[in-house]
């Protein structure tokens, strides 16, 4: 059985509204564009140390969003810290990053991580 069709199944046995289907999927989708305009900003400014920063600021928008946001900066971030423990890259940093994404999702200002001198534009 193809997942889609699973899921549309799963819905209409739980009896989920379609309404609430609809705005969790649109609080996603926001939130996913929350999540890489936070990236785009952080290659922009190429700035040192900027990264809990952005982790932070992408999870903090994207929750704000609501539940489906905060769904969408979860998976995201996950999915990230697994890509970079699978390759070995900035494995020492691995749990302080995991700590911001955590802070800016549970609504915690995301200035916490902000860098000196970053420019006001960010």
């Amino acid at each position: 059985m193809k997942p889609s069709v699973a899921v549309i199944l799963c819905f209409l046995i739980l009896g989920v509204d379609s309404q609430t289907w609809f705005e969790f999927m649109k609080e996603a989708g926001q939130g996913a564009r929350d999540m890489w305009r936070a990236y785009s900003d952080m290659r922009e400014a190429n700035w040192k140390n900027s990264d809990k920063y952005f982790r932070a600021r992408g999870n903090y928008d994207a929750a704000q969003r609501g539940p489906g946001g905060a769904w969408a900066a979860k998976v995201i971030s996950e999915a990230r810290d697994g890509f970079q423990k699978f390759t070995g890259r900035a494995v020492d940093d691995f749990g302080y990053g995991k700590f911001a994404s955590e802070w800016g999702r549970s609504g915690r200002d995301p200035n916490f991580f902000r860098p000196p001198r970053l420019p006001p534009k960010y």
